[in-house]
């Protein structure tokens, strides 16, 4: 990156998305974009942050106007149970909600199936006397001696944050607000349920509400400290630069969220339960932008990663859902409909107690990372992508980071070695390694289907767009299993999540539960109510620093049918009965119009519209072939062939490539096969068919 004068005036965005073995950059400056990746730091996730910033910032003689980060902090707290000792206050005799759960199962006729255990012990749940009805009325008034008696023991039992959920709180708040001002003497976070979920079915409010505390202390000293250290890199002390100075100005740092928009940094603290999936999310909206603006509507994204992989399937938009399960816990604020397996590039390879080849869901990450990274000692699919030549040579990074390819070798001779004992003959260690690519694309085929073919969507219909460092040697293989018949591989594929956090909207969504039948509804009621959400909604995104003329507000309702248990969101409108009926077919393959339905809760989304970078149309080249960079030993089966290996920034638009080839770029590679033909287009995106 280089500064004139021109560009100076220009405001720089700093996109971030920390995985599980890199962490990824996108720095927007006028209309120039600029990626590049470092390995993630587990142990302290701000570390590989701070070098990102300050790498950019050496390159750039301004301060950034914003910073929005993809955080997985949130995430591998609640995996790895390392969230706050957190209390919960709910209406006397539902405390064991929690354990109680719902009658469904993950294995319907497996009797001893193990729960996750509750994120509250049962001697931190404290049952008040109290009871709200459904129509707001205060049918039993708080017992102020059982509060007062359960907020000394929170006090005397070390507590870090408490949970509060009473029954119908969503439709009378005072219960909830009485907790939290008795709670505020002893400095202890409150995360109240009427205001992260107010909505009906006790369980899953209280299991979000819960999900929030337990994360919040954790997420909030992140943040904070961030913030800090980041003000400090940006502030240092101002330079003389093409005449002028660089302001010490405090930087906004926003979140993504799961639901594909971001939120300032003290919002996402508070509520940092909404942030679950907000790495996953950014993937999405990137795709989505960049189909769309090279004229593509209906996608399936593939997002392969050094730790996991995470497919989405989107007809035009991101679909969300309220019923997402995060560690086996439901989660019910709006979340991106993503689903995710533990296969990507560092996923561990080993042979299990029976003879078979597993591979993941364990992962290298990035630290000790792939055996070929020179510290770890166990076979990875990175290990094995390299020993098949599929790199095209035995670097990353555009050369900054070496691959060992002896190392991996060696590690996998012991993978082929283990094999062969349950085998009729010796293993090469390239059938090994070729065997390890086979069961993670299996393991990658199934998440594929899981998003398509199990819900009544044909995959031959949709394109298969990859990013993520480790998609783009798999892609075609595995559009070969769904015959999916197009794929399409962004420019910088493996920044394409930071590039996705920078191109969302700041959003919140809002709902209200209302239980209304739908026969002889007044629509100016629903109007007024929606009138209040809005009111809400503004003022929270003025508090976000927007003026009104940059806040788009969408209204939908969350209908069922009469006697149904669960709804499905369609927009509010003319003719929003239609829709819902159309809605109730394409997902569960019919519809009933002669049938009463209901709606049940308001929902209203508020996005905060942002500046986003602009994705430029490149002229046609002037080219008509391209010389390959070399050639590399590649093997598709047990005997090598040769294939040329292009440098993707000298394909211009309009280059057309054959299979077999490899297209190497900075931040990823990708594997074109015998049969497929690649073509760039104006946006610079490699159209595989």
């Amino acid at each position: 990156m280089t500064d004139d004068s021109g560009e100076l005036s220009k405001p720089v965005r700093i996109g971030i998305d920390t995985g599980g073995t890199f962490t990824d950059f996108v720095v927007a400056h006028g209309s120039r974009i600029v990626s590049f990746k470092l390995p993630s730091t587990p142990h302290n996730p701000a570390e590989a942050i701070l070098s990102g910033v300050a790498r950019a910032l050496g390159e750039i003689n301004q301060a950034p106007s914003e910073i929005v980060h993809g955080t997985t902090v949130a995430t591998n707290a609640l995996l790895e149970r390392k969230g706050a000792r957190t209390a919960l206050i709910t209406t006397e005799g539902f405390e064991d909600v929690l354990e109680i759960g719902r009658q469904a199962r993950p294995e319907i006729y497996n009797f001893m199936v193990a729960r996750p255990a509750p994120l509250v012990p049962r001697d931190l749940r404290f049952g008040i006397r109290e009871r709200t009805g459904p129509d707001g009325s205060t049918l039993t008034p708080l017992d102020a001696r059982r509060l007062s008696e359960a907020v000394r023991r929170i006090s005397d039992l070390g507590v870090e944050s408490v949970a509060v959920c009473f029954l119908f709180s969503f439709a009378n708040d005072k219960h909830e607000k009485q907790v939290a001002e008795s709670l505020r003497p002893t400095g202890i976070p409150v995360s109240l349920s009427h205001i992260i979920l107010p909505e009906y079915r006790e369980y899953e409010r209280t299991s979000t509400v819960v999900i929030n505390a337990y994360l919040a202390p954790l997420m909030s000293r992140y943040l904070e400290s961030l913030a800090r250290n980041l003000h400090a890199a940006v502030s240092r002390p101002a330079s003389e630069s093409h005449g002028r100075k660089r302001a010490r100005a405090r930087v906004p740092l926003r979140v993504m969220q799961s639901n594909g928009g971001s939120v300032s940094a003290p919002t996402a603290a508070s509520e940092p339960v909404r942030a679950i999936l907000s790495g996953p999310a950014g993937g999405v909206v990137g795709a989505l932008r960049v189909c769309s603006t090279a004229g593509i509507r209906d996608i399936i994204t593939f997002d392969m990663g050094g730790t996991s992989t995470d497919v989405s399937l989107c007809r035009g938009e991101a679909r969300t859902t309220n019923e997402a399960l995060v560690a086996g816990l439901p989660v019910a604020v709006p979340i991106i409909d993503i689903h995710t397996v533990g296969a990507g590039g560092g996923s561990i390879a080993r042979v299990d107690q029976a003879g078979a080849l597993r591979v993941g869901p364990e992962s290298a990450g990035a630290d000790p990372g792939p055996a070929c990274y020179g510290r770890g000692e166990e076979v990875t699919v990175t290990d094995a992508n390299l020993l098949l030549g599929r790199f095209g040579g035995a670097s990353l990074l555009g050369g900054e980071m070496k691959l060992d390819l002896d190392r991996a070798r060696r590690f996998m001779s012991r993978l082929a070695s283990e094999m062969s004992r349950f085998s009729k003959g010796a293993i090469s260690v390239e059938r090994a390694a070729l065997g390890v690519i086979r069961v993670a694309n299996a393991n990658m085929e199934r998440a594929l289907r899981v998003v398509s073919v199990e819900r009544g969507q044909d995959p031959r219909l949709f394109t298969l767009v990859s990013f993520g460092g480790a998609g783009g040697l798999h892609v075609c293989e595995l559009a070969e299993a769904l015959r999916i018949p197009r794929i399409v591989v962004p420019r910088s594929p493996g920044t394409l999540s930071a590039l996705g956090v920078l191109l969302g909207d700041v959003v919140k969504d809002y709902s209200r539960t209302v239980m209304m039948k739908t026969t002889g509804i007044d629509p100016e009621k629903v109007e007024g109510r929606f009138a209040l959400i809005e009111r809400e909604a503004s003022k929270d995104l003025a508090r976000e620093g927007f003026a009104q003329n940059r806040i788009k507000l969408a209204r939908s309702v969350a209908m069922r049918y009469v006697g149904q248990s669960f709804e499905i969101a369609v927009a509010w409108g003319r003719n929003f009965e239609k829709r819902f009926h159309a809605a109730h077919r394409e997902r569960y393959g019919y519809a009933d119009q002669t049938r009463p339905t209901e709606i049940v809760s308001l929902k209203v989304r508020a996005a905060g519209m942002t500046e986003k970078p602009r994705l430029t149309r490149i002229p046609a080249s002037k080219k008509q072939s391209v010389t390959p960079s070399h050639t590399a030993r590649v093997y598709l089966t047990e005997r090598p062939v040769m294939a040329p290996v292009y440098l993707r920034e000298e394909l211009g638009t309009g280059t057309k490539l054959r299979g077999l080839a490899i297209v190497a770029e900075y931040s990823s590679t990708t594997l074109i096969p015998s049969g497929r033909t690649v073509e760039i287009d104006p946006w610079s995106n490699m159209i595989i068919t």
